[in-house]
């Protein structure tokens, strides 16, 4: 047993980041075997929200369960919030299909300058010399990152576009897993934003899938899919986060970065040059210099 609850919460959030970071590996592979987006997202969300009703019903009956009631306004509050993980993880996927790995992490992790700015409009003030340092830093890692330097460079823009769009999608999901019904337990806050997030997948598979579904998918993919993407990684966060706080937890969950370009590098075999790394390095430098106290 852990007893000390921040060394536990670090454990929880890095787990649950690297889980994370794995993600958008398998998601290629998939690609590469046929597969659509709408499968892909259609199986790791079903899948999951299968598993995290079952895990409610299981702590419902368990005798030791003490939670506290949930009304309907924090569920429909969590659902809605919920719909920001679906539209994450659709343009994250969509990013994924036109560009490498190693660059589609990277654009997701633009949530480091989006959340600052995020937090000006909202809090209806500038940054700190901090935050916008930190900012700095993040846009000349990505930069490097992103290979944007490199003189023959054919950039897919869609895959940037999508990208983008995750990253706002992302920092949306993080804001509300922050703020919305704290209270509740994890795998009741999950397992309603869940069923928001796959309110979005299945309007989209509607919308895009114009084959006959690969219901295969389910076997091949779907349960690793849900297991990284809609299981393991909201239990976690939601479990270490509150035990971090959001400024350790932040620089804790930066994992996700390192994590996915490596899962690239060895199972797809995406090249990742010496500048994407140094690229990579000043983006969790920057998520750490934010999140550090420097008067303490």
């Amino acid at each position: 047993m852990i007893k000390n609850k921040t060394l536990k919460g670090v454990l929880l959030v890095g787990l649950g980041a690297s889980s994370y970071g794995m993600l958008a590996t398998f998601v290629k592979m998939a690609y590469q075997e046929g597969y659509t987006t709408a499968e892909v997202s259609g199986s790791q969300f079903s899948l999951g929200l299968l598993a995290l009703l079952s895990l409610n019903l299981f702590r419902k009956k368990s005798k030791n369960s003490e939670e506290l009631p949930i009304n309907k306004n924090q569920i429909l509050q969590l659902i809605i919030a919920g719909t920001s993980i679906g539209f994450t993880s659709v343009f994250y996927y969509l990013s994924v299909k036109y560009v490498p790995v190693s660059i589609s992490i990277v654009l997701l992790m633009q949530t480091v300058w989006m959340g600052v700015v995020l937090e000006m409009l909202l809090d209806k003030k500038l940054p700190s010399v901090q935050k916008t340092l930190s900012v700095i830093i993040t846009l000349i890692g990505t930069i490097l990152a992103t290979n944007l330097l490199q003189d023959q460079l054919v950039i897919e823009w869609k895959g940037f576009f999508w990208g983008l769009l995750a990253a706002a999608a992302y920092t949306a999901n993080m804001y509300s897993a922050n703020k919305i019904a704290t209270e509740i337990s994890s795998a009741q806050r999950s397992l309603f934003m869940l069923i928001g997030g796959i309110l979005i997948i299945i309007l989209f598979g509607l919308m895009t899938q114009n084959t006959a579904f690969q219901f295969s998918i389910f076997i091949k993919w779907g349960l690793i899919l849900s297991l990284f993407g809609t299981i393991i990684p909201p239990l976690l966060l939601n479990t270490g986060f509150p035990l971090t706080g959001i400024g350790l937890g932040s620089i804790v969950s930066a994992l996700e970065l390192p994590v996915s370009v490596m899962m690239a590098y060895f199972l797809l075999s995406e090249k990742v040059n010496f500048e994407q790394w140094l690229g990579i390095f000043l983006i969790i430098t920057a998520i750490v210099f934010m999140n550090i106290r420097l008067k303490k």
